[in-house]
């Protein structure tokens, strides 16, 4: 019997011997799952789960699972905004800047230490080298052995985009005295401090554990260079001295030796310095900047060439091969329109002219910025073919014979140009050749523009100027200033500007603006605390600029206005756009408004369920109406916001330069926003305003104003009929009717 089974059990281990590994794999793979879930969920408590319990209180059973399942799928738990109708209203104020609300630092700030005698030379030479890559640049002036810690000195040369980039590598948790290390005079190689004519870094940390320790080393250190009481403060205080190299990053910097060229100086030690020092005058300082901007610049041209050959290499190998290579390389592909409304248009110019001018002519001269920029377009385009056909080839430009640009937002500035060009062969020989040339000018890194700070809380002055032909309109503008103004509570206040004719409002005469009157009472015993001013004039023939004159003497210099009209719908955001636009000193701001066509050539909305509403125009609210269409009047200038202040000034240089009857003239041919642009130094801005959306009406174009508004005016109201599709079709109408 022992024999029969011993062979039917070999047999068996024979069949299974393949397959042992397999057996044995999955036996010690699923021992060693059991045994780390075992480790994970064993008795120990997971250290992280007993702190969120401790932190929100007994901790359920499912406490583990429903920290994986909220980790997995975050939702967002939006708190809907509820405000206390019992407790009085209360703007919130948002600051300038979002790192500002989030609390945010800077990275790197550069504190230089200057004097008097050295501040109008190079202290303005390195505020005109390094300020523009800074964010914070301090100025310590004194004697020059005042005890003030500074990162540099006013005679050091700082290459600013390396130092950036070095301080972009290091923590600023870690205590850190970075810069060129030297040694006391008799004290151990460990005692080091960062010499303060090559700048040094100083880490946040460092600086919060040395603050308490700065007024004992003030009285027990005696040194006359602030460089070294800074450092012997902090090897005393916190035994932390100079170092020149930490995580890897290497401080280096170059002494520049007396009456040396920086332009001949090609050591490596010079080449790959992050400071120079000492530099003795402002023009060194100037000349040190060119050089190093230089080589920047080789740089930034070498690794581009390297990108664009690495680019040009794994195009190969992609689907489209070559053929979805655009040029130039590395910069996005043109535009591609997906409608004919969407195609770019280009611009056609000559050296002398432009055809595309922005009131409309058809033919303007290329003048100021424009210019420049052609010329600057034509000579790269020189500088190109002669960089590529030399020696051979040597090229001079006769003339510009056709030239085409269009902005590309995806790219930037494109030019076509037809040159006019004589060819120069090594051997003398002269031709004439005609070449067309491509070029595009990309967009660079987007810069915030140094403006004057300005906030949302400013005070808005309303002034509507209001006519007896008007009247009828002022009680909707006063309800649409009570939803948008009054009711959020908004920081302004209205005064409405009566103007009355020769027989008006007279004795026996009926008061046109009693309905205007009553509203404005209405409105204040609506909203208690309310006052809405109004004043009387008595024009034959009002002016804008005369009827500011009357307000603007009852208001202090610092007022803002909103010069407005019947027709205009203030609200919150328009407001705020005024106060952060109209900036004292410094710009005025006149938004462009969208005004609606006329609905009697503007087709309607189809009844609920006929189909899906047309689109709504760009800027128009949708609770407004709008399902005409219609356009931004840049023809119309009523509008507009600015300070007491900045308009008295124009209004005073208008005076000088005009006298007698030719200020008469100008008072009633002028409307306030060309008294900022002829007679006013200060920016004018103007910018769609999409909250302003006004209904069709057609303006007032009195006869009295110079040819340039009037034809401005007639011209906004031929405009503000309707589009061309719309007047087409209603044109179309009326010779149906009358060949019936």
């Amino acid at each position: 019997m022992a024999g029969p089974t011993a062979m039917r059990l070999s047999s068996v281990l024979a069949l299974l011997r393949p397959a042992l590994p397999l057996i044995l794999g999955l036996s010690l793979g699923c021992s060693l799952s059991l045994l780390r879930v075992s480790w994970i969920q064993g008795e120990g408590d997971d250290p992280c789960v007993e702190a969120v319990g401790k932190a929100g209180g007994p901790q359920s059973l499912d406490s583990r699972t429903q920290l994986d399942q909220s980790d997995e799928d975050f939702k967002p738990r939006i708190v809907p905004y509820y405000r206390d109708p019992n407790k009085p209203y209360k703007k919130v104020l948002r600051t300038r800047y979002i790192q500002t609300e989030l609390g945010s630092r800077e990275r790197l700030l550069v504190a230089v230490l200057t004097s008097r005698a050295t501040l109008s030379t190079l202290a303005v030479a390195v505020n005109r080298t390094v300020a523009h890559h800074f964010p914070r640049l301090l100025y310590f002036t004194g004697q020059r052995g005042a005890r003030t810690p500074a990162g540099m000195q006013d005679d050091t040369y700082v290459q600013a985009p390396r130092l950036a980039a070095l301080a972009g590598h290091l923590s600023i948790n870690q205590d850190l005295y970075l810069g060129r290390a030297e040694e006391f005079i008799g004290a151990g190689e460990q005692a080091r401090y960062c010499h303060g004519g090559f700048g040094y870094l100083l880490s946040r940390s460092l600086l919060l554990r040395l603050r308490p320790h700065l007024d004992g080393c003030r009285g027990d250190i005696l040194s006359a260079r602030p460089d070294e009481w800074l450092g012997r403060c902090l090897i005393d205080s916190l035994g932390i001295g100079c170092v020149s190299q930490h995580q890897g990053q290497r401080y280096r910097s170059f002494e520049l030796a007396k009456n040396r060229d920086p332009e001949t100086e090609s050591s490596l030690a010079f080449l790959s310095a992050f400071a120079v020092h000492p530099v003795s005058e402002g023009t060194l300082m100037y000349r040190l900047h060119k050089r190093f901007s230089a080589l920047e610049l080789e740089r930034a041209y070498s690794e581009i060439e390297q990108l664009q050959a690495q680019i040009r290499n794994l195009t190969a190998l992609t689907p489209e091969g070559e053929a979805g290579l655009s040029w130039p390389l590395g910069l996005p592909a043109p535009f591609t329109p997906h409608s004919r409304f969407e195609v770019l248009g280009w611009d056609y110019f000559t050296e002398q002219h432009t055809f595309s001018c922005v009131d409309g002519a058809p033919k303007c001269p290329l003048q100021g910025a424009s210019r420049a920029d052609v010329g600057d377009a034509v000579e790269t385009a020189l500088e190109q073919l002669n960089r590529r056909y030399q020696p051979r080839l040597r090229f001079q430009k006769q003339r510009l014979l056709n030239g085409y640009r269009r902005f590309d937002p995806a790219r930037g500035m494109e030019y076509t140009l037809d040159l006019l060009l004589e060819a120069v062969t090594q051997r003398g020989h002269r031709r004439a050749l005609a070449r067309r040339v491509s070029l595009l000018r990309p967009l660079s890194r987007v810069e915030i523009l140094p403006m004057p700070y300005v906030t949302e809380a400013t005070r808005v002055q309303l002034v509507l100027p209001l006519q007896a032909a008007e009247a009828a309109a002022a009680p909707t503008f006063l309800e649409a200033f009570a939803a948008g103004v009054l009711e959020p509570r908004e920081h302004a206040l209205l005064t409405l500007l009566l103007v009355y004719g020769p027989r008006e409002g007279g004795r026996g005469a009926p008061d046109p603006f009693v309905g205007v009157k009553a509203a404005a009472a209405e409105l204040e015993r609506r909203y208690p605390g309310t006052r809405l001013a109004w004043l009387a004039v008595r024009a034959e023939a009002p002016s804008q600029v005369r009827l500011m004159d009357v307000v603007s003497k009852k208001h202090p210099v610092d007022t803002l206005f909103f010069l407005a009209t019947v027709w205009t719908r203030p609200g919150p955001e328009v407001l705020n756009r005024c106060r952060m636009n109209a900036i004292s000193g410094w710009q005025a701001f006149f938004p462009v408004h969208f005004q609606e066509f006329n609905p009697a050539l503007a087709p309607q909305r189809p009844p609920p369920g006929a189909g899906p509403d047309p689109p709504s125009p760009p800027g128009a609210d949708p609770a407004r109406g709008a399902a005409g269409g219609g356009r931004f009047d840049r023809q119309a200038s009523a509008e507009g916001c600015f300070y007491n202040a900045d308009y008295l000034a124009a209004r005073a240089r208008l005076a000088a330069d005009l006298a007698g009857q030719e200020e008469e003239e100008a008072l009633e041919g002028l409307e306030v926003m060309d008294v900022f642009l002829r007679f006013s130094g200060l920016h004018l801005f103007r910018a769609v305003e999409p909250g302003l959306v006004q209904k069709f009406s057609l303006r007032d174009c009195s006869p009295r104003l110079s040819e340039e508004l009037y034809h401005r005016c007639r011209l906004s109201n031929l405009e503000g009929l309707g589009g061309r599709a719309q007047l087409a079709m209603a044109l179309f109408e009326q010779e149906q009717a009358n060949s019936t």
